[in-house]
């Protein structure tokens, strides 16, 4: 619901300002707060205003106090507010020509947080999973990239945050999509897979961050060295599959550098090799199903 009060007038007021009076001809000012139940703003809010059409006419993120002011063509609008947490709330707004049309203070309500695997044993799904990558080729043009062999199970224990995790990948399976590429990588430059044919990751440390956001903390060992790693993962609840299968699915995010795993970047430099650059961003988009 909407926040009405005195204080709440005050705040309106203050946001914004002469705004609406500075606006172009044929436009008004479109304005709300996001706020939580205890009255605190909600500063991951994202703000999304379509037209009666059903087309986004300006989007973004709220202030540090929560608030979102965008100067649009007079009409009607459909206002959608959305943040890590909270339900998502949608409103409808008339926007005037020179008018602030104010919100207010939107109360977001907090999200059930998505229901959990059940406890048991449980397999990585690889036709619905991917572990990919992203570097900086020079500073430059992006390289993407994936591993397209990997396995993995998880042991979900009756409290999740004593669950367990272990994923090996093929290092050889790596693929940039250009095969100079891709046999250079795997040489010892790189990730040396005739010494080292495997990347492995362990955990048995998961953190809740809040409504579906977790941390898994684990030990990754890669090119034989074995560094801690947190992956900042959105869990996106269970589900069934076509076959009416059970199977829970998840996305995880992490930063690696290279020279943390003996990669070494000025050798590479020296040797005028350029392949990609001294960070690496992990993407993992995953599925699980029960183990047989």
């Amino acid at each position: 619901m909407f926040g009405r009060s005195a204080k709440n007038r005050t705040n309106k007021s203050q946001r914004s300002g002469s705004a609406a009076g500075s606006a172009p001809a044929g436009a008004g000012v479109l304005s709300c707060r996001a706020i939580d139940p205890v009255s605190e703003p909600v500063r991951n809010a994202e703000f999304t205003v379509t037209d009666a059409m059903g087309r986004k006419v300006v989007s973004g993120g709220a202030d540090p106090f929560g608030s979102f002011l965008a100067t649009v063509p007079f009409g009607d609008y459909r206002v959608a507010i959305s943040a890590e947490g909270f339900t998502p709330y949608r409103a409808d707004a008339v926007v005037e020509q020179g008018v602030d049309a104010d919100l207010g203070d939107v109360t977001m309500l907090v999200a059930a947080p998505p229901t959990l695997p059940g406890p048991g044993d449980w397999d990585m799904e690889p036709t619905h999973s991917s572990i990919s990558f992203t570097a900086r080729h020079i500073g430059m043009a992006r390289v993407h990239g994936r591993f397209n062999t990997f396995a993995g199970a998880i042991r979900i224990a009756e409290s999740m945050e004593e669950s367990a995790m272990h994923v090996v990948i093929d290092a050889s399976s790596i693929d940039t999509n250009v095969k100079m590429r891709d046999d250079h990588l795997r040489s010892s430059d790189f990730l040396d897979v005739a010494n080292f044919p495997t990347l492995e990751f362990y955990s048995d440390r998961f953190v809740h961050r809040g409504g579906s956001r977790w941390a898994v903390t684990g030990a990754l060992t890669l090119h034989g060295v074995t560094r801690t790693v947190t992956l900042d993962t959105e869990y996106l609840g269970v589900g069934n599959g076509m076959e009416g299968e059970t199977r829970a699915a998840c996305r995880a995010t992490t930063e690696l550098h290279r020279d943390d795993f003996t990669v070494s970047w000025q050798t590479m430099l020296a040797r005028g090799i350029a392949v990609v650059g001294p960070s690496i961003t992990i993407a993992l988009d995953v599925q699980i199903v029960p183990k047989d």
